[in-house]
């Protein structure tokens, strides 16, 4: 199919769920944007939040002069708030047909193909490099992503857009 049919049908498709959702039917989805999702799980920054909850504890209440007032408390709960956060909100990879997008620490990002220099694959790691920014790094250590399953499709998705694939 050419891109300018997909545009039409896009735009179509938009008319119609526009009326659809006027007349209280349910939308209609278009699915020629095709995408796979793979989530890993963050364990890291939770600890690491965790633990410095812990000092921070351990270390106010060794100071005589220190109370422990409705403030202390407060922070204490964001702290656990944060730490919970991250836990919950999972990291992921999404491979579409002409993008990578993930999510970032400031928001969900995505890279289209002019933008990929190339991918790199090792063994517990894989890594879009990009023309602009930085690159990203998916990692089994740090965010339990299964970064076997990830290399496979990213090849795939390399070799259909004609982006260098090294597998190391």
């Amino acid at each position: 199919m050419s891109r300018s049919w997909e545009r039409k049908v896009r735009k179509n498709m938009s008319v119609v769920n526009k009326n659809r959702k006027k007349q209280g039917n349910g939308q209609i989805v278009f699915n020629a944007e095709k995408s796979e999702k793979i989530v890993g799980r963050n364990y890291i920054a939770p600890i690491m939040l965790i633990l410095f909850i812990g000092m921070y504890v351990f270390l106010m209440s060794g100071s005589s002069e220190f109370k422990m007032d409705t403030m202390f408390w407060v922070t204490i709960g964001c702290y656990i708030l944060l730490a919970t956060l991250f836990f919950f909100r999972r990291p992921y990879i999404t491979i579409g047909k002409d993008f990578v997008q993930s999510r970032r620490l400031t928001g969900d990002k995505r890279i289209p193909v002019s933008g990929i220099k190339g991918i790199v694959a090792q063994k517990g790691y894989v890594i879009v490099e990009q023309h602009k920014g930085g690159n990203w790094m998916f990692s089994k250590l740090t965010n339990r992503f299964p970064t076997d399953e990830i290399a496979e499709k990213l090849q795939v998705f390399a070799q259909v857009n004609g982006i260098p694939f090294q597998q190391k």
